[in-house]
Order: structure tokens, then C-alpha cells, then sequence
């Protein structure tokens, strides 16, 4: 292996030792599926949708951490109709012991459905420190947002980073996936410039069909033009297909510059496919790219 593999085989490994997923209420039986293939101690992110309730989300936490993970559940913003259901999910959290580790996020609706406009609201409360969060992670996006101007992000982001530290809470940012290398690394550039220095996930999708990768990335306002599918490692003429992130990761690999882009690990959106995505990660690492 000639000396520039041999690194980027080594920047790889690096981005992939601590990697985290991500899954549903619904699919605790496809953690109990994928266990064997996940490392012990992996973060695992629960997400908050508005089609599970609050039982749901704890009971996935639970598992989680039964089976040796580490739990990351979502909170969102605008789902939360009221403080008291907010301290309530905190509570429940505290509970069972999964409340180290939480992931605050706006969520899906246009309006709130209670007192909290956006994760920062969530910060500012001071109640994930009351109930025993340690660590928060936070939203960001290398393409930007459908529907949150770049300015206000980025103003959002600052905030978040400084309300955090003034707290004092652990932080981190966990990307939107995308398919392009460069807009994603010229973005955590941006963010180092602007001094924040947050370890970041870099999100990326796990292997999937191309018609459910196609409609993900329309509902998040991702690139997904010819140029960039295709160098991503599949084509829109192609939706039967499947694609996997090998491509992507070894683009990133070959392109992070430490000094430039910080420390960086790999958030992985399974679209369900928890076994699949775990399965991949560890025949990618195996696997030293040539």
C-alpha cells in the first residue's frame, strides 16, 4: 500500500472508531437484530416524531442502554405542547438512567405546538441540566435549510455554541447527510471560522434503496442533481438500485484536514436499516481502501 492510502486508510478507521446511529421508537426490535454487528458503547440517537408517544420514546431509550449502548434521544422543539411535557420527558429520561446524552432539534411543524420556537429555547431553560443531561448535541446544515434563511443558522448555531458553554454543557453538531464532500467540509470550515469548535458528526446515509434515499433528501432540502448523485456513486436513472456511502467516506477521508476541519466522527441515518448499516460499517473498516 503506497503512503497516501495508507493514510486515508488511517483517516477512515479514525471517522468510523466512534461513529453513532440512528433509529425510531419503532425499531427496538431491529436493535435487538443488529446488536452483534454494533460496537458496544455506540451512541445510538432516538428520534422524536409525532407519531410516537412518550412511553415509546423511554422504552427505546431503555433498550438501548439494556443492550450496551448509549442512548441519545431527541428532543423536539415544537412537539412539546407545554414545560410540564418537557420536564416530564426529562423526568422519565432521569429515571432510567438515560439522560447523560440528548440531541435538541426545532422539529418538523411550521408553528410550535407549545412554548419552545427552536432547540435554543430548549437550552435556555436550564432544565436538561436540572434533570441530569450532561452532554447536548445540535442541528447542523452543510446545504442549508428549505426553510430557515442561511443568516439566521448560522446565528442560531453561535448561540446554541455559547449558551452551551455558559451552562457549562458538553456539545457537539450532528450534520444534515448530504452526498457532496465539498459543500460539507467547506461548511465545518465556516464553523471553525466563526470559533466554534464542537466536535461535529458528519451526517451520512446508511446503504439504502435510491428511491427512499431520493425521498429523504427531498424532505431536507439535499442536493441530489446528476453531478452530485453520481459522484456520490449512483444515478438518477437508477431508482431501483441501491447505494452505500463507501465513495463519500473515502472522498472525506482524503479531503479532512485536521488543522482545518477539527475533529470529526460519522453520524450514520439508517432510514431504518440498522442491520444493514452496522453490517456495512464493519466490512467498510475491514476492508483497506487501495
Amino acid at each position: 500500500m503506497n503512503p497516501a492510502s495508507t493514510v486515508r486508510t488511517a483517516v477512515i478507521t479514525s471517522l468510523l472508531e466512534d461513529f453513532s446511529l440512528e433509529m425510531t421508537g419503532k425499531d427496538v426490535p431491529k436493535l435487538e437484530e443488529a446488536r452483534d454487528s454494533i460496537p458496544q458503547g455506540t451512541r445510538i440517537n432516538v428520534t422524536f416524531l409525532g407519531n410516537e408517544n412518550l412511553q415509546m420514546r423511554l422504552a427505546a431509550a431503555r433498550a438501548v442502554k439494556r443492550l450496551g449502548f448509549v442512548p441519545v434521544p431527541h428532543i423536539s422543539a415544537r412537539r412539546l405542547g407545554s414545560r410540564a411535557e418537557f420536564e416530564q420527558f426529562l423526568a422519565g429520561l432521569r429515571d432510567d438512567g438515560t439522560c447523560d446524552n440528548v440531541f435538541v432539534v426545532g422539529g418538523d411543524p411550521a408553528d410550535p405546538e407549545g412554548p419552545y420556537a427552536d432547540s435554543l429555547s430548549l437550552i435556555e431553560t436550564g432544565l436538561l441540566q436540572e434533570y441530569g443531561v450532561r452532554h447536548v448535541s445540535v442541528s447542523g446544515y452543510p446545504e442549508g435549510h428549505p426553510s430557515i434563511h442561511d443568516g439566521v443558522l448560522w446565528s442560531a448555531l453561535r448561540d446554541k455554541h455559547a449558551s452551551l458553554a455558559a451552562q457549562p454543557l458538553e456539545g457537539g453538531i450532528i450534520t444534515q447527510f448530504g452526498f457532496d464532500v465539498d459543500p460539507v467540509l467547506a461548511w465545518v470550515e465556516q464553523v471553525r471560522g466563526r470559533g466554534v469548535e464542537l466536535p461535529v458528526r458528519i451526517g451520512v446515509p446508511g446503504p439504502a434503496g435510491v428511491r427512499r434515499l431520493m425521498s429523504y433528501a427531498a424532505r431536507f432540502g439535499v442536493g441530489t442533481s446528476a453531478s452530485v448523485v453520481t459522484k456520490y456513486g449512483f444515478s438518477l436513472s437508477n431508482l431501483m438500485g441501491t447505494a452505500g456511502p463507501d465513495r463519500f467516506l473515502r472522498d472525506l477521508a482524503a479531503a479532512h484536514d485536521p488543522g482545518r476541519h477539527g475533529d470529526l466522527k460519522i453520524h450514520f441515518y439508517t432510514f431504518g436499516g440498522l442491520k444493514a448499516t452496522s453490517d456495512w460499517a464493519a466490512r467498510f473498516r475491514k476492508e483497506s481502501p487501495a
